[in-house]
């Protein structure tokens, strides 16, 4: 039985205190669009993805989303369902991700969500979970498939250990789900940028700003958007719309070309510095204060 902690508050979440607030703040002060970089633990390996997340982080990544390996990974597209095949075959697992992120820790204060679905959290026990995750050095985690209605014991364990809570909102999420889904969230908004799985895909849904102008009516958390961004043109017209753009299968997709961890860590790192440099300089890019 997970232990008992005090319910989190239902009054309307502001800034994170932790890692992954101050990250926001620093790029709203630069104004500057973020880049969360998601990369699949284990894949490879366990011993590959501490290296391709450190290359990811020194090339310009602001947050790391790891992602946990699971046998159903039904909100996916192939690309991310193949990365969790090699990683189940690599033998990961929740407990080995967590020790990943004690070792990333050592060597990088980039922030570092745990992106998850909910069986293998359920099944390690939702007080150890959060007691592990924290304990390691995570910021956050995000669960595809748990929803705010049926979250309240979640978010109270992972709270307790200071640890953020993200939830997705999608472009079918009413005014009244937006709401509901922006009060359990801390850290940063998930906005899904079209209906359907992970994957590349060659442009931005026309719905999003629409998606992005309601979310804003209910939370001040910063915005991150993530399905189908992987070019920096859609890096670009992000910095008028959000505050991140979170880029995965595209991550992913340079890992499953690699012939080597080391290919695949210079080729991750070299995707991420394009994009970060659109995100930096793109025609989108929101003012820094005291800019003209």
């Amino acid at each position: 039985m997970p232990e008992a902690a005090t319910p989190p508050s239902t009054s309307r979440p502001s800034e994170s205190s932790g890692r992954i607030g101050l990250r926001f703040r620093e790029l709203a002060e630069a104004g500057e669009l973020g880049l969360v970089a998601y990369l699949m633990a284990g894949d490879p390996s366990i011993e590959a993805s501490e290296k391709i997340v450190i290359a990811a982080a020194q090339a310009g990544a602001d947050l790391i989303e790891l992602g946990v390996p699971f046998s159903d990974p039904v909100a996916d597209g192939p690309t991310i369902q193949r990365a969790s095949e090699r990683a189940l075959r690599s033998q990961t697992t929740l407990a080995r991700v967590i020790e990943l992120v004690g070792r990333l820790r050592a060597r990088t204060d980039v922030p570092l969500v745990l992106f998850s679905y909910f069986n293998p959290i359920l099944q390690m026990g939702l007080g150890s979970f959060a007691r592990a995750a924290a304990a390691a050095g995570a910021d956050g985690v995000l669960v595809t498939d748990l929803i705010p209605e049926e979250a309240a014991e979640y978010r109270a364990a992972i709270g307790a250990r200071g640890l953020d809570t993200i939830f997705l909102a999608a472009p079918t999420s009413t005014d009244e789900r937006l709401k509901k889904i922006a009060a359990s969230t801390s850290g940063f908004l998930y906005l899904i940028s079209r209906t359907g799985v992970t994957g590349v895909r060659d442009k931005l849904s026309e719905d999003l700003p629409a998606l992005a102008r309601r979310a804003r009516q209910f939370t001040r958390l910063p915005l991150a958007v993530g399905f189908g961004i992987s070019e920096p043109a859609h890096v670009s017209i992000l910095g008028g719309i959000a505050d991140a753009a979170v880029v995965g299968s595209a991550l992913v997709a340079e890992i499953e070309r690699a012939h080597t961890p080391a290919q695949a860590a210079a080729a991750v790192a070299e995707r991420v510095a394009v994009l970060k440099r659109a995100a930096r300089e793109g025609i989108g890019r929101k003012p820094a204060a005291g800019d003209d």
